[in-house]
């Protein structure tokens, strides 16, 4: 059968938002053609709330099924995290440089993929909502910005998006043994039951086994998992084929009259209890929730702060830096100062980016960080951050919040407009000047132009051989920006980069340190779940 037409956002969107689609890009989707028989099973794992350990352990399922030899597969329909990864894939022509364009999805189901030595896939996060205010996010619909949404718009039409939802994970059916379907927040939201695109319709329109996982280390697992049970109809009810309980410590004799109440009262089997994962720290958080647990501190050590912004972006470029045992890396939080002690400070990314350059004054943190550099101290940028410490950030066309512009720190001779198509790169390039292999990527939306470039940190030797200039870095060498995201993973240049900050470079290898992490979590998996059980119970 033929492709069906290609939709466009204003095909599609009710009545009720005609005003927020002039000011959404149209883009179009392709739908696979029917009649290609279903290859894969699924199971559904959805939460009892948010932050209960979903995607990890998705991934750690999705490893240990790969390594049993399945084609496995991560989806989540839908997603809300400013953590995002570039996609290997696109729906979008080529550009005028002729380089194939990419997609973006949440960060989880990146890590998944890998899990499931896999490519991340468009079709793996089929709509991604990156906040951007209090009641509004960014949507990008299969990898591709549609613009900024209110909350309650989207609440309206995102009913509307279930085609292209259904078909990516149709598309991952054919070419996969087992989909491992991610829910979001609680799939017990009863009074969004009608728009879902995620959890409980979702679940309905696929046919989906689900499996509710609750976090015991909260507290009030057993009113979590009876109420979910309460609040959903008895269709709903029936797709429910058992529960698992997460993180838990001591002696699980104690909690055994819990879980079996907890079936009394739902005719729900318990399929395991996941006990506390101690090196799910290891492993790249999906959103900013994780900064909430308090710095550890390993005494002398290059120290580094990373003031904490309101919607701070991609902070898993840090990762690298605050796994190295010579270095103490800190997020500053609202309310507090930049440390007096701090080496270096790196200004990460963020989705806003004149917002948090007004929240950066607001905490006094640009008087911090002017008077460190007036003390010597040394200054990174990264994305948002580069733009930050610029003369000016310009957002005439209002992409990013009111249309307006910013002062930036002035600390390069830079200045940046918000606008144009987003840059979605990924890199495996040279890096001339310190003769490093760098990997990362390119996400962002600004063009950033000025004085300030014609003397670059980076010099990249691109694959066909020609070279790039990338980022700034001031006369006197110590405030340096760049808008390469993920470089720090790269163990040669972060060393590099330590000892030219006056930190000590480790033996580290991060990204080794990831696989061995995903292989633990998968054996963690196979020694707390009956695997056999729940391969059984997808379908």
């Amino acid at each position: 059968m033929e492709a069906q037409p290609a939709q466009s956002l204003c095909d599609f969107a009710c009545g009720t938002v005609m005003a927020m689609e002039e000011s959404l890009a149209p883009v179009e989707f392709s739908l696979a053609p029917e009649g290609m028989p279903r290859r894969a099973r699924a199971l559904m794992i959805q939460g009892t709330s948010s932050d209960v350990g979903k995607s990890m352990l998705v991934a750690g399922l999705c490893r240990a099924y790969t390594r049993r030899g399945l084609v496995v597969r991560p989806f989540k329909a839908q997603n809300m995290s400013n953590n995002a990864a570039v996609a290997d894939d696109s729906e979008l022509p080529p550009g005028p440089d002729g380089f194939a364009p990419r997609g973006e999805i949440g960060r989880a189901q990146a890590l998944q993929a890998r899990a499931c030595r896999a490519a991340p896939s468009i079709h793996m996060n089929p709509v991604l909502l990156k906040p951007q205010s209090g009641v509004g996010s960014q949507v990008v619909l299969r990898g591709r910005s549609l613009g900024n949404c209110p909350a309650k718009t989207y609440h309206r039409m995102r009913q509307q998006l279930m085609p292209a939802v259904l078909d990516s994970f149709n598309r991952l059916t054919r070419e996969a043994d087992l989909v491992l379907v991610e829910g979001a927040g609680s799939g017990a939201e009863v009074y969004l039951r009608a728009s879902d695109i995620t959890n409980m319709r979702l679940a309905e329109q696929a046919d989906l086994p689900v499996v509710f996982l609750s976090d015991i280390d909260r507290g009030g697992t057993m009113a979590a998992i009876v109420g979910s049970h309460e609040l959903l109809d008895l269709s709903d009810r029936g797709r429910v084929v058992g529960y698992l309980i997460n993180k838990f410590r001591g002696d699980l004799t104690i909690f055994e009259p819990g879980m079996k109440t907890i079936t009394e009262k739902t005719g729900w089997p318990c399929l395991g209890v996941m006990r506390w994962f101690e090196q799910a720290d290891r492993l790249p958080a999906e959103d900013s929730l994780a900064l909430e647990r308090p710095p550890e501190r390993r005494g002398s050590g290059l120290n580094i702060a990373v003031p904490r912004f309101s919607r701070i972006a991609n902070f898993d470029d840090l990762d690298p830096l605050s796994a190295e045992p010579g270095v103490n890396l800190r997020f500053v939080n609202p309310g507090s100062p930049i440390p007096a002690e701090t080496d270096v400070v790196i200004l990460p990314g963020s989705k806003v980016t004149r917002a948090d350059l007004d929240v950066v004054r607001r905490e006094g943190w640009d008087v911090d960080i002017l008077a460190h550099v007036r003390k010597g101290g040394r200054v990174l940028g990264i994305c948002a951050g580069f733009q930050m410490l610029g003369r000016v950030v310009r957002d005439p066309e209002g992409i990013e919040g009111p249309a307006g512009e910013t002062p930036g720190l002035g600390l390069l001779d830079i200045e940046t407009v918000i606008g144009g198509e987003k840059r979605l790169v990924e890199l495996d390039v040279g890096e001339e000047t310190s003769g490093c292999r760098i990997t990362g990527y390119e996400m962002h939306m600004g063009r950033t132009s000025g004085p300030g470039l014609e003397r670059p940190w980076l010099h990249l030797r691109e694959p066909r051989g020609s070279l790039r200039a990338e980022g700034a870095i001031s006369p006197d060498w110590r405030v340096a920006g760049t808008y390469l995201h993920g470089i720090f993973g790269s163990n040669t240049f972060r060393a590099h980069w330590l000892r030219q900050v006056g930190g000590c470079a480790s033996e580290l290898d991060f990204e080794a340190r990831v696989e061995a992490s995903l292989e633990a979590l998968a054996d963690h998996c196979e020694a707390n779940l009956d695997l056999d059980a729940l391969l059984m119970l997808a379908r």
